[in-house]
């Protein structure tokens, strides 16, 4: 059952993470200040990212786990999970930036909801690629684990990391990204200027 499960999240992932913005988007209050301190944060998410999309290829975006060769260079050197820290550290930020003027429990309560549903999902996406990975790549998957973090990055790389950045895999691959990033954008702008 748990693997069904998590293969049905990991396919449904997008629609599953949209939720947050979604709620965001509804029940958020933004202030300048909150805005001013959530959006940095939120591009950085997104830049973390889009350097780990560069090394990973269009695979991030199939409705099944793929990986034609362990990446362990470039964000992965770090952190096993880079793509998935981005998406959280962008979700914060627009988190912070969304709920300035939102009440203390209603602050609370939409950043609960917003970061435990990525937690939640998370928490079911991440075991089950790494599932495929250590049956695709056997041993070297395992040394690769015992010398990178899932979630809190490493603050020197692992050696010998393998793979390439490619930025031409950015447009081909993330224009969805973009687009919920930039959609993000505007519903605060809007939200900020009806104040």
């Amino acid at each position: 059952m748990t693997d069904q499960l998590q293969t049905f999240v990991f396919k449904n992932r997008g629609a599953l993470l949209s939720v947050p913005a979604v709620l965001l988007s509804l029940f958020g209050k933004p202030s300048a200040f909150s805005v001013a301190a959530g959006l940095p944060l939120a591009f950085l998410g997104e830049a973390l990212r889009c350097w780990a999309v560069g090394y990973s290829g269009a695979t991030t975006r199939s409705d099944r786990v793929e990986a034609p060769k362990l990446v362990t260079a470039g964000p992965y050197a770090y952190v096993r999970n880079p793509l998935y820290l981005g998406n959280f550290i962008t979700a914060a930020g627009f988190t912070l930036a969304f709920t300035g003027r939102n009440s203390f429990f209603g602050r609370a309560a939409l950043a609960f909801a917003a970061l435990g549903s990525i937690a939640a999902v998370y928490s079911m996406i991440i075991p089950h690629e790494e599932q495929f990975l250590q049956r695709e790549f056997g041993d070297e998957f395992t040394a690769y684990c015992d010398r990178v973090p899932p979630i809190v990055p490493l603050s020197e790389p692992a050696e010998n990391g393998t793979g390439e950045y490619d930025p031409d895999v950015l447009l081909s691959s993330e224009s969805k990204t973009f687009v919920t990033f930039g959609a993000m954008l505007a519903m605060l702008a809007l939200k900020s200027i009806r104040v």
